[in-house]
């Protein structure tokens, strides 16, 4: 399969170098100094489990120059920020095709869905990805961590007429040593997934905590915790049956990542750039008025969010 990757950052460095170093045919859109250095020098993935991957002479390129290539993928994989959706979706109306897979892989719960309502007669799944990795500098990608996860499927009442090109894909991921898993029940998945990403992003972001902050005792746990359980009850009001504890699941990743991490959210706030504060805060308080379901703990950040000018 042809791959591009939206978004070369640490989601779509990763998925796309795995890809690219196992053989496959894969063009990264990117931009500045980190597509000048990948450019020049290709993509290094520093990992501490596989040691750094390599892939020399990447295909890569800005959004404006593949669009004038005409390229069509069989698989497009939308691996940006949340606010830069639109971008995302102007790009796919001119290069994705009626047998190309539209896979966003955003931190945000529902992004799919978004996506299809603006690209008519073309196949938006919906997915999430489990990894924590990020650019290093330009051109190199550091993954500390070896989870590296990615659920993608149709919703409920989508046409499945890109099932069986879904069900290849999923052995082409495994094979680069990408731990995928083409679901029939994504709402659940990318809702359990947000219910590990979304606490943890806004708690972080709240407290100006890090990961070894959310594993000892005390109130930046203690409102992690209440935050997945918010998740949980509006998902439980939205008619998703979950398959685990929300609460055990997101605790025991937590648990195991490495001390002084931190979320790409925190990090573009201190940059002083734009976040994706409302897509993994305000959207929960959004969905909860609409099953009306309490979130006190997410009201309260959301107010502190706008009172701050994050949203």
């Amino acid at each position: 399969m042809k791959f591009t990757i939206i978004g070369a950052g640490g989601t779509g460095g990763v998925l796309g170098g795995y890809l690219a170093h196992a053989g496959n045919d894969v063009t990264f859109i990117a931009r500045g100094r980190h597509l000048a250095a990948m450019r020049e020098k290709g993509l290094l993935i520093r990992t501490n489990h596989r040691g750094d991957i390599l892939v020399p002479n990447v295909r890569a390129c800005t959004m404006e120059e593949y669009e004038k290539s005409g390229d069509t993928p069989d698989v497009l994989f939308v691996c940006v920020k949340y606010y830069s959706l639109p971008d995302a979706i102007a790009l796919a109306k001119h290069c994705a095709g009626k047998e190309t897979l539209i896979i966003p892989i955003l931190n945000v719960f529902g992004s799919g869905a978004v996506m299809q309502e603006e690209l008519p007669g073309l196949t938006a799944l919906d997915g999430c990805i489990y990894v924590f990795a990020k650019i290093a500098e330009p051109g190199v990608i550091a993954q500390p961590q070896s989870i590296l996860r990615v659920f993608y499927g149709f919703r409920p009442g989508q046409p499945q007429t890109l099932a069986k090109k879904a069900q290849e894909l999923e052995a082409i991921m495994r094979a680069a040593d990408i731990h995928a898993h083409f679901t029939d029940q994504i709402q659940r998945d990318a809702l359990t997934k947000f219910s590990f990403v979304s606490p943890m992003g806004a708690a972080g972001l709240y407290y100006g905590a890090k990961s070894d902050d959310f594993q000892q005792p005390g109130e930046v746990r203690e409102t992690f915790v209440g935050l997945i359980r918010e998740v949980q009850a509006v998902g439980e009001a939205m008619g998703i049956t979950f398959d685990r504890d929300l609460v055990a699941n997101g605790l025991k990743l937590m648990d195991a990542f490495a001390p002084g991490l931190t979320t790409s959210m925190q990090r573009d706030v201190a940059k002083g750039g734009p976040s994706e504060f409302a897509g993994l805060v305000d959207r929960i308080v959004a969905l909860g008025q609409k099953y009306h379901v309490a979130t006190p703990l997410y009201a309260k950040i959301s107010a502190w969010g706008h009172e701050k000018g994050l949203a």
